[in-house]
């Protein structure tokens, strides 16, 4: 066996942790895999013999990576995405959001919610997030990555730490109420039970939404638990993609077919049951919400 066929062998045993720091960064499988791949190509090209700890550099090697397709990310987010209805509708979707299995790995492992809490964050704090609480990276080697000193990484990281947590509306049994009510609905959804649907919505529960979120047809406002239920049957395929967050502070729901945001629920909860439902799908609205983690 040749040099680097040993090398490209004790690659493959660091690859599962390198693609999770990349996908815990970037929100994608795909995308952590081009990171994971320019990580490889990088150890190629470059003389380690003298590094005491591989694993180590590998992970700063990849850390940057993401770090700069992070940035890159940022620079174009001006970019038109498609409409939420044409992707989360689509079973055929890429990257495996058709799949169920696939999806339930995704939110076993991550957690859409997460993915799309961190991708509110700023590249440089969702990176020291990510490195220090997640993977017990030190500060001390989270700042170089950074150009930062390893004081200003843990700013970074607290700042981070906070907005991931968010201030909700709601508090203590309140906010455990409100939790149940959400749960019970998305389980509901993913069932295409009418039954335990009607019990969870108000009788005059009302649904508004952009019109990207909706087939053509569909009016934007519907009224009335037995219209609200009979078209989230009828559309509840999205719910496999659904989990709960903080949305604007109190507890809603993110859609996020391979842990990337394409509609929110904003829902108003009175008397254990769903009253007002805000789907939110519009660019400009998702990015004005207030996304936190449910803790």
């Amino acid at each position: 066996m040749g040099e680097h066929d040993g090398l490209a062998e004790l690659f493959e045993t660091y690859r599962p942790h390198l693609r999770a720091v990349a996908h815990r960064m970037l929100g994608t499988g795909g995308e952590a895999d081009d990171a994971v791949q320019e990580t490889w190509l990088r150890l190629s090209r470059s003389d380690v013999g003298g590094v005491a700890n591989l694993g180590g550099w590998l992970t700063t090697v990849v850390s940057r990576v993401s770090l700069d397709m992070l940035r890159a990310r940022a620079a174009r987010r001006e970019e038109t995405a498609p409409g939420p209805y044409d992707l989360v509708g689509d079973d055929q979707a890429g990257d495996g959001a058709g799949d169920p299995e696939h999806e339930a790995v995704l939110a076993d492992s991550v957690g859409r919610a997460l993915l799309v809490v961190l991708d509110t964050l700023a590249p440089a704090e969702r990176v020291a997030f990510v490195l220090h609480d997640v993977f017990a990276v030190p500060f001390d080697q989270i700042g170089p990555i950074l150009g930062r000193s390893p004081v200003a990484a843990k700013k970074l990281a607290s700042r981070a730490r906070h907005r991931l947590r968010g201030r909700p509306e709601a508090a203590g049994a309140e906010a455990a109420r409100h939790r149940r009510v959400v749960d019970a609905f998305l389980t509901a959804s993913r069932e295409g039970d009418m039954e335990a649907l009607m019990a969870v919505l108000a009788p005059g529960v009302v649904r508004r939404a952009d019109p990207a979120a909706l087939p053509p047809g569909v009016p934007t406002v519907v009224r009335g638990a037995r219209a609200v239920a009979r078209e989230t049957v009828v559309l509840g395929r999205r719910a496999r993609f659904a989990e709960p967050a903080l949305v604007n502070g109190a507890v809603g729901v993110v859609v996020a077919p391979r842990g990337r945001l394409l509609l929110a629920l904003a829902l108003a909860v009175e008397d254990e049951r769903i009253a007002e439902i805000d789907v939110v799908a519009d660019p400009v609205r998702l990015r004005a919400l207030d996304l936190a983690l449910l803790v």
